[in-house]
């Protein structure tokens, strides 16, 4: 009886590793997903941003032409 509680135990701290690697490597990769899609959203702002920015100046300039 004291063997099997030993192997039960040996085995049970091993299944416990196990699941908390496990756990570990999701959490791990939710967390680079949740970086990636923040990189990515922060690059399409920049764009809008340029973009807005060259049609603020486009505009201007040619507000400039049409009073000059």
């Amino acid at each position: 009886m004291v063997m099997f509680v030993k192997a039960a135990s040996v085995l049970g701290s091993l299944l416990v590793v196990i699941a908390l690697v496990i756990t570990l490597l999701k959490a791990l990769i939710g967390f680079v997903g949740f970086v990636a899609l923040a990189i990515k959203v922060i690059i399409i702002l920049v764009f809008v941003a340029v973009f807005a920015s060259v049609g603020f100046m486009l505009f201007k300039a040619w507000q400039g032409k049409q009073n000059a």
